[in-house]
């Protein structure tokens, strides 16, 4: 049939019927070229491989690396004896501080002095946790990694055989014992006396772990002790 006897014979049928024998045909042909569409690749599916902005050196721009290049830029940090050493030791040197400020609550005269201990107190008793949440957590994985089993007991944050005395700052027993006895503002000179010193010796323990240690989560711990024990020793002498 021609194409003119074609419409002639699709205007002698009913709207409705002209309607159908015009669309489906239609549709037929948008579904070949549907069909003919090529079907989206897994990496298509999956998107863009995720990128990481790296800031520059001073003067030079910031380099956009894969996520692969990112972790080869940052490197091993896997913790070495310096890491295990600092957090062990801050952790009993962080605790004795927190027994000095116990006293100071009960002893103090001065309320400076007895909110300079509360700041203390409020800001290493968590430095504790994260210190020993991340001992227990390395602890286990270097076990792990050596095919030891998990009950040495070594996760209790001590260092067998260590000797307050090695740690830089840390009050003697007979110090300690003074400072308990003291009361008023005899208490309060010789707790400024003791802290300032004990402040220092964490900022010397931290400084040494800078230069030492390997882990990015301890030095990142390091740093917050120098420039938060450095500033509490200003206020301390101020006092």
């Amino acid at each position: 049939m021609r194409p003119l006897e074609v419409a002639v014979s699709l205007r002698r049928l009913p709207a409705r019927v002209r309607t159908l024998a015009v669309v489906l045909p239609l549709a037929a042909v948008t579904l070949g070229l549907t069909g003919c569409e090529q079907e989206p690749s897994a990496a298509d599916k999956a998107g863009p491989e995720p990128s990481v902005v790296a800031p520059g050196k001073p003067g030079e721009a910031a380099e956009t690396l894969s996520a692969e290049e990112a972790k080869k830029a940052v490197g091993d940090d896997s913790p070495n004896s310096a890491d295990f050493r600092y957090v062990r030791m801050m952790i009993e040197h962080h605790t004795q501080a927190l027994e000095m400020t116990d006293l100071a609550e009960k002893h103090a005269d001065a309320t400076a002095t007895k909110r300079l201990a509360e700041r203390i107190a409020a800001s290493q008793g968590p430095e504790i946790k994260a210190l020993q949440g991340w001992l227990d957590l390395n602890e286990k994985n270097e076990k792990k990694e050596k095919g030891q089993d998990d009950a040495s007991g070594h996760g209790s944050g001590h260092t067998p055989g260590h000797d307050h005395g090695s740690m830089p700052g840390m009050a003697t027993e007979q110090q300690l014992e003074q400072l308990s006895k003291a009361r008023g503002k005899a208490f309060d000179a010789l707790f400024l006396k003791l802290m300032i010193t004990h402040h220092q010796g964490a900022v010397t323990m931290a400084t040494e772990l800078l230069s030492e240690g390997n882990n990015v989560r301890v030095g990142e711990m390091a740093n917050d002790v120098v420039a938060q024990q450095t500033a509490e020793i200003g206020r301390m002498r101020d006092l």
